[in-house]
């Protein structure tokens, strides 16, 4: 049986960040392949073209062949859960044991998530930890055991394991606020994601 990760997100842009989680991903568990799953449309935000999201995603993984890009989101009309996107790769994988990589604040809210108590026990948690000036690794795993505690109220069981990371501290919205403000991003993401940026003028004023 192989072992596979779904990483999903708005990924606006893809960061060094992101891809630090995933690879900290691959060998901690280990994992034979991890699926990025861009949203299409995510809700409360307001976000870059997902064509634009997903060439930026494909330029940042091209090297990394454990690495691959899912628009199978595309194909889903109206609201887009979290378990409808593992139903559907499972379809797609089979044999498959599964693993979600996930942010400690997603992490948290996963009990109020649209049959999160059925998708909790579908696959194992990666859970990434906050970024500096959030908590320690010691007050995320008393987090984490909050979380599983909600789920075993309700008789769920659930696994999770913290990822052993470098806390890292670049976001999405900090290289759109550099970007609008034509400040360098280069410290913040992959060469080629840089200069998609610049050419399609992203995160400015002039923004495609």
């Amino acid at each position: 049986m192989q072992q596979v990760a779904i990483f999903g997100g708005t990924f606006d842009p893809i960061h060094w960040g992101h891809l630090l989680i995933a690879k900290t991903a691959l060998h901690q568990v280990p994992l034979e392949q991890i699926i990025w799953v861009p949203s299409l449309n995510p809700p409360h935000k307001q976000a870059a073209l997902f064509e634009h999201r997903v060439a930026m995603m494909q330029l940042a993984i091209r090297d990394h062949p454990a690495f691959t890009v899912s628009l199978i989101e595309v194909k889903r009309s109206g609201i887009s859960y979290a378990i409808n996107t593992l139903i559907d790769l499972s379809a797609l994988h089979p044999n498959t044991h599964w693993y979600w990589i996930i942010g400690l604040d997603a992490f948290q809210t996963l009990p109020r998530w649209y049959r999160g108590h059925e998708l909790a026990q579908m696959c194992d948690w990666l859970v990434a930890p906050r970024l500096p000036g959030g908590e320690t690794i010691a007050q995320s795993e008393l987090i984490c055991k909050q979380v599983e505690q909600k789920f075993r109220e309700q008789s769920f069981t659930i696994n999770w394991q913290l990822l052993h990371i470098p806390l890292v501290g670049v976001s999405s919205s900090l290289i759109r606020k550099l970007s609008h403000e034509c400040q360098s991003i280069r410290d913040f993401v992959p060469e080629p994601v840089k200069h998609y940026i610049a050419t399609h003028q992203l995160y400015s004023d002039n923004s495609e």
